[in-house]
């Protein structure tokens, strides 16, 4: 039987805003009310091990890994077959295609299945993954977690850090990494290149 009042969920933000952890934590409310969540997550990134996903607190879960040439709607409606699926959580979601955001609004409309996508909205560049702005288009609510930048401000954009530390401006647009490699910050931060300030200026409030 088809589910009712299903909805396509996009939370974007920047690195180390707690998407992860926010998803994790979606997982377990389902479970503890005796539902079944199914956890996707793109195979490129198994900075934690293949098929986990983990946050930075300590959090983690099982998951069921995917590449760009993967139909999900397929992939979600066997797994829905072989065992009833509560909601759909996706990891890291700016990896994914503009086909695969569309196949996951048709596991929403067609089966009936809420889908929560949780990924960056922009790159080191400043410019949109294709998984991210097909989202922004496709998705039913669009939710923003935020985090600061080292000034205070609330951090909009990532700044991707060479080996001496400072911020680099070309390269590659996917390059798995976490503290080490990435660092959020305000735009004015992004556009100055400056990955660490010193300031007396009063928190941005949003």
């Amino acid at each position: 039987m088809v589910q009712e009042m299903a909805k396509f969920y996009f939370y974007y933000s920047t690195m180390n805003a707690g998407k992860s952890t926010t998803l994790l934590q979606s997982s377990y409310n389902y479970k503890e009310r005796g539902m079944n969540p199914l956890v996707l997550t793109p195979q490129l990134d198994n900075r934690f091990g293949e098929g986990q996903v983990a946050s930075r607190i300590g959090l983690h879960a099982d998951a069921v890994t995917f590449n760009h040439g993967d139909r999900l709607f397929d992939l979600i409606d066997a797994a829905y077959k072989a065992e009833h699926i509560h909601c759909v959580l996706v990891d890291e979601a700016q990896f994914l295609t503009r086909q695969q955001v569309r196949q996951l609004s048709d596991v929403v409309d067609d089966l009936g299945i809420p889908v929560l996508a949780y990924g960056l909205r922009t790159d080191f560049q400043g410019n949109l993954f294709e998984g991210s702005q097909n989202l922004l288009a496709w998705a039913d609510s669009l939710t923003e977690i935020k985090t600061i930048c080292h000034c205070g401000r609330k951090a909009t954009m990532v700044l991707r850090l060479g080996e001496d530390g400072k911020p680099l401006r070309d390269g590659v647009q996917v390059k798995i990494g976490g503290n080490e490699t990435y660092m959020s910050v305000c735009r004015r931060h992004f556009k100055e290149g400056i990955a660490t300030r010193q300031t007396n200026e009063l928190p941005f409030k949003d």
